[in-house]
């Protein structure tokens, strides 16, 4: 694949002021205590979808449960969930806005400080080392920051606040070329298997495939974050993520772990090239509530808060 030369027009550019950063700041906030209460509408509708299709009576009742959970949290505007989980990060960039990215990055660990003291909210994030807890749900390369540059002049910021739960039960292996296609389901499923009730299914199950380790492991937090039901544009892709969907909803774990044929509310994949001897695979999951909240920023318009 040949890269094409790419000659970036300054001409309507966005240079980003202070009063911008101030307004980064605040939407941070907005985002992290927001997130944590209202959960997208994509997420909803699979719940509703999945008790429909539930065959299980347990697993009804369980998936009735969690729909429950949801409208409480709606009326009493209470947290969806006690943990408040690793603050993460996805900042998609135009290449019209021209910013500072050390201000960038102070006004999105400050808004996320404020959230979870002016709220208040359990800070989760402690040294990997002592234990202690730092109170503000930031510390040392906390929150994570994932940063895409792409054509036009729009900043969006996405959090995704991600419960240990479901973090906990990731996953990253090389294998091998010879191992294929059949050999990246194979591990997925047994992945899965082993996950249990673990990671609150029914769950999202982001994979990542190819590139570096790190990229893959990345790939796979990227894919889990994405709408619920949302298609790799690969049809290679694509015809796998369904396969999977349709294998792992077959394993009977169900919801909460305690059966049924509801799992997962979808498996989605993101994918890059690999070197010729590489076949890496990686698989992060969501949780139930899978919580993100999106802040898009256009040169004088208001902030525009979404899911």
């Amino acid at each position: 694949m040949a890269t094409v030369d790419y000659i970036a027009n300054y001409k309507n550019s966005w240079e980003l002021n202070e009063d911008f950063y101030q307004s980064v700041e605040e939407a941070c906030k907005t985002l992290y205590i927001e997130s944590l209460k209202d959960l997208p509408p994509d997420v909803r509708t699979a719940l509703q979808n999945a008790y429909g299709k539930e065959e299980l009576e347990s697993g009804k009742e369980v998936l009735s449960t969690l729909i429950r959970t949801v409208s409480t949290a709606d009326d009493e505007k209470l947290l969806i969930c006690q943990d408040t989980g690793i603050p993460v990060y996805f900042i998609k960039i135009g290449n019209q806005v021209r910013f500072d990215g050390l201000r960038m990055e102070q006004a999105i660990r400050k808004g996320t400080e404020r959230a979870t003291l002016e709220h208040p909210l359990r800070s989760s994030i402690v040294d990997t080392l002592t234990r202690e807890n730092h109170g503000t749900s930031t510390g040392n390369q906390i929150p994570v920051i994932h940063y895409e540059f792409v054509e036009g002049d729009e900043l969006e910021i996405l959090i995704v606040p991600k419960g240990s739960g479901s973090e906990n039960m990731s996953y990253m292996k090389m294998l091998t070329p010879a191992e294929g296609i059949e050999g990246i389901k194979k591990y997925v499923l047994e992945c899965v298997f082993e996950s249990g009730a673990n990671p609150c299914p029914p769950t999202i199950i982001g994979i990542g495939l190819g590139g570096s380790a790190d990229k893959c492991a990345a790939l796979a937090k990227k894919a889990a974050a994405r709408e619920v039901g949302s298609s790799n544009p690969n049809p290679e892709v694509r015809k796998m993520e369904e396969e999977l969907y349709s294998l792992v909803n077959q394993m009977g774990i169900g919801a909460h772990g305690l059966g049924g044929n509801t799992t997962a509310l979808s498996v989605q994949i993101e994918e890059a090239d690999t070197h010729m001897t590489c076949n890496p695979v990686a698989v992060n999951m969501m949780c139930w509530p899978a919580r993100r909240m999106r802040a898009t920023f256009k040169q004088n318009e208001d902030t525009k808060i979404t899911y």
